[in-house]
C-alpha cells in the first residue's frame, strides 16, 4: 500500500476514534439523557465561564434544579432570549425538560455559567459538575473543556465571476 494511501486510512481511523470518543461521552439518569457536556477555554483573569450539553427526556416531565461544580464558586443556569435587537441573558431557578423532549444547553440558548472560576479552563481538561434534577435525582458528569467548533459551511451558490484590476 503506498504511504499516502495508508496516511488517509491513518488519518481517517483517527477521525472515526474521535467522533466514537465524542459520541460516547454521555450519561444516563433514568429516563434522561445527558450528551456530551463541555465548556469552553478561558483566558488567565477571565472569572466566567460557559457549559453546555442536550438534555433528552425520554419520560415524564422533570426539571433541571441546580448544578454544581468545584471549578467554580456557583454555577447559574441561564435563557437567553432577543427583545427586539438586544440578547437578554437572564438567570433561572429551573430548566424545564418536559416530557419527550430535547433541551440543548448551547450558546445563545439555555446555558451554564460558571461563576467565579477558581482557574482558567484549559483546551483538553476535564472536571466534574454534579447536576440535580427534581424527579430523576443527581447525577456526576464529566466536563470536557474544547474550543467552540465551527459551524457547518452553508452551500453557496456557484457562480463564475471576473475582475478587472487596473494599476
Amino acid at each position: 500500500m503506498p504511504i499516502a494511501s495508508l496516511r488517509r486510512v491513518l488519518a481517517g481511523a483517527a477521525l472515526t476514534l474521535v467522533t466514537l470518543a465524542a459520541a460516547a461521552h454521555s450519561y444516563k439518569l433514568g429516563s434522561i439523557d445527558i450528551d456530551h457536556p463541555t465548556a469552553r477555554p478561558t483566558t488567565p483573569g477571565q472569572s466566567v465561564g460557559g457549559g453546555f450539553m442536550t438534555l433528552v427526556n425520554k419520560g415524564a416531565a422533570d426539571r433541571l434544579m441546580s448544578v454544581t461544580s468545584a471549578v467554580a464558586g456557583s454555577v447559574q443556569m441561564h435563557s437567553m432570549a432577543m427583545d427586539g435587537d438586544v440578547m437578554k441573558m437572564r438567570q433561572v431557578d429551573a430548566i424545564e425538560l418536559p416530557a419527550g423532549q430535547t433541551v440543548e444547553l448551547k450558546p445563545g440558548a439555555w446555558h451554564l455559567m460558571l461563576v467565579g472560576l477558581k482557574a482558567p479552563l484549559k483546551s483538553g481538561d476535564t472536571f466534574p459538575m454534579t447536576l440535580r434534577f427534581e424527579k430523576a435525582g443527581e447525577v456526576v458528569v464529566t466536563v470536557n473543556v474544547e474550543p467552540p467548533q465551527p459551524e457547518p459551511a452553508k452551500a453557496e451558490p456557484q457562480h463564475e465571476h471576473q475582475h478587472e484590476h487596473t494599476h
